[in-house]
Formats: C-alpha cells, structure tokens, sequence
C-alpha cells in the first residue's frame, strides 16, 4: 500500500522555523512604520496582522498601499542578509536531514520576492542546504495547504499514520487534519497560545510554547536522539 515505512516531516518557515515576526519589525522600521509588540500582533485578526494597532494603523496602510514594492524589497533584504531561524532549529534540522528513514522539507507562503531563493540564503547562513531537504516548495496565499500537504504524502508514499506537519496558525491545524496528517502546533510564532485554543479549540496538549519545547517533541516523535 505504501513504499516505504519513512516518516514525513513538513516544516512551516515563518513563525515556527523563522523568527518572522523580528524580520518584519525590521522591515517596518526602515520605511518609518511600527508593527506594536508582539503578543499584540499575535492576536489579531490575519486581516490585520500587519497594520499595526490603533496608533500605527493610519501611517502602516497608506505606505502599505503606495510602497508595497519597496517593502517587499526591504523585507527581501531582511531575510537574506539578518533573519534568524529560532534558537535550536538548525541543530534540529540538520538532525532530521541526517535521519535514514525521515522525509523532511519545508512549505512556505514567504511574500519576499523569489522567496525559494531567499530562504535558501537565510538557511544557508544557519549551515543548512536546502538542497539536502527533501523538498522546499512555496505556496501562494491563494492556494490551500490541503492539497500539497496529500501531493507531498502521495509523492513519498508515506502511511498518514506516520506523516506529521509543525505549524503556527490555525490553519496549519486545520490542513494537517484534512490531509489526514498528525499536527505539531507553536504558540510562539503568528499566533499565541490563547487564540491556537479558546479561539480555535486546537488542544493544548499539541502546542509547543517554545522552540525548544517544539524541538525535543520531534526528536521524541521520530525517535531522534537528544
């Protein structure tokens, strides 16, 4: 039925392997806007993420709407040149690349421009080639993560049963359990604890609250050594 008995590991980048949110603060800093603090920007809506709070609001959308080039621009140059992987990611990583009998990649919306190309340099600067994943794909915000998270099991031929996927949003949550897949959820990246489970009823006993928390529940997962 299936190829191989491998597990599958898909990785979210922004927000559960990438600290996006200081990368983005950056970004906003140089062109004169404010994001607010970051337990504020966890709880807001998707829609208004990036708009800052009541203060920043009016200045955030008018250069949102009349330098939306340049800023992408400037947070291109970001993740290329400064953005982080969260503390203990890249040791985990390299871990999961090593791992015989684990498929391991990542799936990204990144809007920076080439955004393939940018993580591969941001990555590279962790000691970490993409080239050596089994995969790195990105994916519009337009289009539905159901439907590469079954492209990328079918692909492997991997059981469901031993296919997971770490995310930061509710919608990672929502995916993994449409594409039958086990999730590993943060509540350190685009939204926090309190939203992942009063608003959207995701257990807590799948959230990890840190990196480090998130890094020993794969490695216990997939049976990797500390």
């Amino acid at each position: 039925m299936y190829l191989s008995n491998q597990r599958l590991l898909i990785l979210d980048a922004d927000g559960t392997t990438i600290d996006a949110f200081s990368a983005i603060t950056s970004t906003f800093s140089q062109h004169g806007m404010a994001l607010g603090d970051e337990p504020d920007f966890q709880k807001r809506h998707n829609l208004f993420k990036y708009m800052g709070g009541i203060k920043e609001f009016p200045r955030n959308i008018k250069k949102q709407l009349s330098q939306r080039k340049k800023l992408i621009a400037t947070l291109t140059d970001v993740y290329r040149d400064e953005a982080q992987l969260y503390p203990g990611i890249a040791a985990l990583i390299k871990q999961l690349i090593a791992a015989p009998d684990v498929v391991v990649g990542i799936v990204t919306r990144n809007i920076t421009n080439e955004p393939v190309v940018t993580l591969s340099k941001l990555f590279l600067r962790h000691g970490i080639d993409i080239g050596k994943l089994d995969f790195m794909l990105h994916i519009p915000v337009s289009e539905n993560k159901i439907d590469t998270f079954k492209m990328l099991r079918k692909q492997f031929g991997i059981n469901p049963a031993l296919s997971y996927i770490c995310g930061d949003e509710h919608k990672d949550y929502e995916a993994a359990q449409a594409s039958g897949m086990h999730p590993l959820m943060v509540s350190y990246g685009f939204e926090d604890h309190q939203r992942l489970t009063e608003k959207f009823n995701i257990p807590e006993e799948l959230i990890a609250r840190s990196p480090g928390e998130l890094c020993a529940r794969v490695r216990h997962t997939l049976n990797l050594k500390n």
